[in-house]
């Protein structure tokens, strides 16, 4: 008999599959994003609830880069305290609240040399799907990550109906089952361990591994978080700060020119 996390790690052997499946898509979203580096803007990559991981793989972490501008609302995300103040009821409150989105973009200066990377699993959550709807409203090209048979089976919290999908120039897919969860454990009639977030990663990281391909490529060489043990503690150290450094300027270019026609 398959044990339970056997059958998890079988299904997420799956997940790798179906992300491999998706190599062209991959190399078009790492061609968008590398373009929109190497002219010196930000990529916006956006999560709400627990795609909010997915945003933080991204960047900054070990193996990452500068270049992306990552969004991430404590208010739809912080979900430590499970109840009580800033408790989950709140957080997928606000999620579905319209015209946040709007709010949050209001923020930035953003042009049409900037690209976007939208999370949601179900793709129909009202923030993200607004926040997808704005990117594109200014221009930018917009790559969405979704569990696309689950999104399928989900309803639009909108009253159009429209999903993220909807507002997305290339979507991308967890591989991820309906309702996320993977595994059925006899006797227990709900199914237990979610499997978007391990596709939504691999994802991440197989975009972020094409970007640093094509901006090697092209003389921009990325600074890399590296680890001491890889690089050695002084390289390590000046790799942290000059990341750090571009991140700050490039973010500054952001905010510079707000409120500004």
């Amino acid at each position: 008999m398959t044990k339970p996390s056997q059958d998890y790690l079988a299904q997420a052997r799956g997940l790798v599959e179906a992300v491999a499946a998706q190599q062209s898509a991959i190399d078009t979203a790492a061609d968008w994003f590398a373009q929109t580096i190497l002219a010196g803007r930000m990529v916006h990559v956006f999560g709400s609830g627990h795609s909010r991981i997915m945003v933080e793989e991204m960047w900054p972490r070990y193996g990452s880069f500068p270049g992306f501008n990552p969004i991430v609302e404590l208010s739809l995300s912080f979900h430590n305290l499970v109840v009580g103040a800033n408790g989950q009821r709140q957080a997928m409150f606000l999620e579905n609240v319209s015209g946040l989105a709007d709010r949050i973009l209001r923020n930035y200066a953003i042009t049409t040399q900037d690209s976007a990377l939208v999370i949601s699993s179900s793709g129909c959550n009202i923030v993200p799907v607004e926040m997808a709807e704005g990117f594109r409203a200014r221009g930018l090209r917009v790559v969405a990550i979704v569990s696309r048979r689950h999104a399928e089976a989900s309803s639009s919290r909108r009253a159009d109906g429209k999903k993220l999908q909807d507002f997305a120039d290339l979507v991308l897919d967890t591989g991820a089952p309906v309702g996320d969860a993977m595994v059925r454990v006899e006797g227990l009639d709900t199914p237990v361990a979610p499997g978007s977030t391990i596709g939504g990663c691999l994802i991440i990281n197989a975009i972020k591994a094409e970007v640093a391909a094509r901006l090697t490529a092209a003389g921009h060489l990325p600074k890399v978080l590296s680890a001491a043990a890889v690089v050695g503690g002084r390289r390590a150290v000046d790799l942290f700060e000059s990341a750090y450094d571009e991140h700050a300027h490039r973010l500054a270019r952001l905010y510079e020119n707000v409120g500004k026609e």
